[in-house]
């Protein structure tokens, strides 16, 4: 009896570590590799229309097309297809990218297997995966819509200076950086920091920039 398998595209430019996932995807045995590129342009060459990707396990650093612009088209042109971001970066810059350009996960590439096993599966079954990087929380609450219901009235007790602080806070900008943009001293704007993480409840600068993205303080 033939076994529905889910289909996969790997987008990497280092080609033996794409080459040990596709065989290490395949060994799982509820997926098959249908796509392999080596970044977005070449992704996008090799897309066929009748056996499209189901989620895309995409690398961010890759000549030509990185994988920010590759997540970006995918949410653009194909918005079913689901990308997980496989990265050895860790730095909160490289999540908040990744996830204001439509990832719905984001794995380090030296995971065990089995936890590689669980992001596909729970990407495609959940919409979503979590990690002790990125919780299932921060990663629903970026893909859902801003409306009414989701609204954090809070907002409303916000400082014209908080919120500046929070635009800023989206971008790739430092927090000296900042300091500097906003003419403050970086003690100031580590209190802000502080403050508004244990007012919004969040523990992270990913967690600020998807509360400001899904509250409209910052247009994606």
């Amino acid at each position: 009896m033939n076994i529905k398998k889910y289909k996969v595209a790997l987008v990497d430019d280092h080609a033996l570590i794409r080459s040990g996932l596709v065989n290490l995807i395949r060994e799982f045995g509820e997926f098959e590799v249908v796509c392999e590129a080596n970044n977005g342009k070449h992704f996008q060459q090799c897309l066929s229309r009748s056996h499209l990707p189901e989620i895309v396990l995409l690398d961010l650093n890759m000549p030509e097309m990185d994988g920010y612009m590759t997540a970006a088209w995918i949410r653009e042109t194909y918005p079913d297809i689901k990308v997980l971001a496989l990265s050895m970066d860790d730095k909160d810059r490289a999540i908040i990218r990744m996830l204001r350009h439509g990832a719905r996960g984001y794995i380090l590439k030296d995971v065990e297997p089995a936890e590689l096993r669980r992001a596909l599966t729970e990407v495609l079954t959940k919409g979503y995966y979590y990690s002790e990087m990125v919780t299932s929380r921060l990663i629903h609450n970026i893909n859902q819509e801003a409306n009414p219901a989701t609204y954090d009235h809070s907002i409303a007790k916000l400082t014209e200076k908080e919120l500046q602080f929070i635009k800023y806070a989206c971008t790739e900008m430092t927090y000296k950086e900042i300091a500097d943009a906003m003419f403050l001293s970086p003690r100031t704007i580590d209190g802000y920091r502080d403050s508004l993480f244990i007012r919004l409840d969040v523990r992270t600068r990913v967690g600020l920039a998807i509360y400001a993205i899904r509250n409209g303080i910052f247009q994606i």
